[in-house]
């Protein structure tokens, strides 16, 4: 079967009067020919070994259509061929897409269709049928030829997030955004070409930009993993060291997880690591000053959003000691922050909306303009005619030090895991699957890291008794969550479901959360949030269980503790299983955590064990299994 005819891509003299993202990759190959860019766990490519092999990738993407307005699709499992991916499309004069592979194959297949996108790269099981494989490596015979050099107006990405219409938005950064966002956090960073940035971010999540193009900007290595599987604190730990990286970013509740593990086994961050970047969630100020007094590592507090190009804001300072919050920090080059209420600006110290202004903010929604409409508004305070800023939809205040303070939401989105929710996109899931007549859902009081759903059902006569929560497990959970895991990412599926009879009310009107998450406690025994918490468990304690694993050599009753306190569900029993008990990544890495505390067995094991041993009897065979093994 032949090629159909491909036009002939524009080769002309680019127009170096304007400048272009791809200027601050051209001066590190110039700068640092042989230094590294791209760290891998078989192979290391100097900034020429990567710009030629990208050249190459380049040339194929423009011969197959790709190029300025264009996007090329990526589907990788390997990160570093995602980030070579993501350089070869803007030298063809592209944008780039990554697509996800942890979403499930119906949204993948609608995402697909949605960004027409010219071309796909990919080998990953989640690559579109059709997808393209480059050749590994150029051919040092033919001269290198690119696409049309491209304007700073045009496409240089295309990401997704959740939205409240159910559909996940598609936010259009447009390359001159790229190009001031680089050299922005390459500057506050104060990174140079003897930095590496370890990367370890989702492959679709828009922290993966900040991972790459600001360590190009500065000739820093990109640090990259054989594959895009989490890695729990301990691992965490060696591949920072392993790899000498020096800068890592991480969310919230990752970085928790890893301070945790640190001062739990009385360990230091490695000693080339200097930077960790944290942001995604509210941080609280004690592990914070903890840390900065403990660890050697710096901390950076980030704040941003997807459509203002990641970060927006950097706190790279000591939390005084009467900081009752982190500060967000203040802007980077060339972004606005403001505080405004019904848009108007207030003066420092008032509360406010957080507003985001300058040549950072997105193009807009992709194919939907009645959603960019309503975020990206006209700036009738700026200079410029055509100034807009966007509305975050945080609350906030610029404090007397000129950092910016977060205090909420002004609706009712939330964050799970770093990542934007709108609730109101899964209470409607619920509600169409059939036998739930309204649905609320929110993440646990406790840790914010799994979502809650409490369910109304559509026939009365299956409601429980006014006030009180009955947890859904077996057969009737499945069918609720089923449905949702068919079309939401992990992290966007309850993990914890109820049924009550009514979603009770507060003065105000609205679903009183706290009230259902009290009913919840009272339905499983534990304290609702606000009240004092049991003691925490210093050890493994055996619990009455007393029956062994099936070897013989694990004793049942301490897994099964370790079950009940992470989880925090004091009457779980020996086959319940970790999933359907509220358990998710952050919380399986910290089990495993506990578990090496005190069983050598547990040594190597990832948290991935659990999809396969996910109830306490299950695991604590295995465990067995590995101590028969491995004396």
């Amino acid at each position: 079967m032949t090629e159909p005819d491909v036009p002939e891509p524009d080769v002309t003299e680019p127009d170096v009067t304007e400048p272009d993202v791809l200027d601050l990759w051209e001066r590190s190959v110039r700068e640092h020919a042989e230094g590294p860019a791209l760290v891998t766990p078989h192979r290391v490519l100097t900034y020429r070994d990567a710009d030629r092999l990208t050249d190459a990738w380049a040339a194929f993407l423009a011969e197959r259509g790709a190029g300025p307005g264009e996007l090329v699709g990526l589907a990788f499992g390997d990160p570093a061929r995602t980030v070579l991916g993501m350089l070869a499309a803007l030298k063809a004069g592209a944008g780039f897409t990554v697509l996800d592979d942890r979403l499930p194959p119906a949204a993948r297949t609608a995402l697909v269709a949605r960004t027409a996108a010219a071309v796909w790269l990919g080998d990953g099981a989640h690559a579109p049928e059709g997808a393209h494989v480059p050749a590994g490596e150029p051919d040092a015979a033919a001269p290198a030829r690119r696409g049309r050099r491209a304007g700073g107006s045009d496409v240089a990405y295309v990401l997704f997030t959740s939205g409240s219409t159910g559909r996940p938005k598609g936010t259009v950064i447009e390359r001159d955004a790229l190009r001031r966002f680089a050299s922005a956090v390459a500057s506050r960073l104060e990174l140079t070409a003897h930095d590496r940035w370890l990367q370890v971010a989702s492959l679709g999540f828009d922290v993966l930009i900040e991972e790459v193009f600001p360590a190009f900007a500065a000739g820093a290595a990109v640090v990259c993993r054989e594959d895009t599987r989490a890695l729990d604190a301990e691992e965490l730990h060696i591949a920072l060291a392993r790899t000498r990286s020096t800068v890592v970013e991480l969310s919230t509740q990752y970085w928790l997880e890893y301070a945790r593990w640190l001062d739990g086994s009385g360990t230091a961050t490695p000693e080339t690591l200097r930077t960790v970047v944290v942001g995604g969630e509210r941080m609280d100020p004690v592990p914070y000053r903890r840390w900065q007094a403990r660890q050697p590592a710096a901390l950076a507090h980030v704040y941003g959003l997807t459509e203002c190009t990641v970060s927006s804001t950097f706190y790279t300072g000591l939390l005084p000691s009467d900081a009752e919050e982190v500060p967000l920090g203040t802007a980077l080059r060339d972004v606005e922050i403001s505080i405004r209420q019904d848009g108007r600006p207030v003066p420092d110290g008032a509360t406010g909306e957080i507003h985001i202004g300058g040549p950072l903010l997105a193009r807009g929604f992709l194919d939907d303009e009645e959603a960019t409409a309503r975020r990206f508004v006209p700036d009738p305070y700026a200079a410029r005619p055509d100034a807009r800023v966007y509305r975050t939809g945080d609350l906030g205040r610029i404090g007397p030090d000129g950092q910016l303070v977060f205090l909420g939401r002004v609706d009712d989105q939330v964050k799970i895991r770093g990542h934007r929710l709108e609730p109101a996109r899964v209470e409607r899931a619920l509600c169409e699957g059939g036998g739930v007549g309204q649905a609320v859902v929110f993440p646990d009081p406790q840790t914010g890291t799994v979502l809650w759903a409490f369910t109304v059902p559509a026939d009365p006569a299956t409601a429980p008794l006014p006030g009180e929560a009955v947890r859904l497990t077996g057969a009737d959970r499945d069918a609720l969550v089923a449905p949702l895991e068919a079309q939401l990412p992990d992290w966007a599926v309850p993990r914890v479901l109820y049924r009550v009879s009514v979603l009770p009310k507060n003065p105000h009107g609205k679903v009183d959360k706290r009230r259902l998450a009290a009913w919840a406690a009272a339905a499983s025994g534990t304290p609702a949030a606000g009240t004092p918490a049991p003691a925490p468990v210093t050890a493994p304690v055996t619990a009455p269980v007393t029956e062994a694993a099936g070897t013989g050599q694990e004793p049942l009753g301490t897994v099964l503790a370790l079950f009940r306190e992470v989880l925090d569900a004091p009457a779980l029993g020996p086959d319940d299983n970790f999933f359907d008990h509220g358990g998710q990544s952050l919380l399986a890495l910290r089990l495993l955590a506990r578990l090496r505390e005190s069983q050598p067995a547990a040594a190597g094991l990832r948290a991935s064990a659990l999809f396969t041993a996910p109830t306490p009897r299950l695991l604590a065979d295995a465990l067995a299994g590995r101590a028969v093994a491995h004396p």
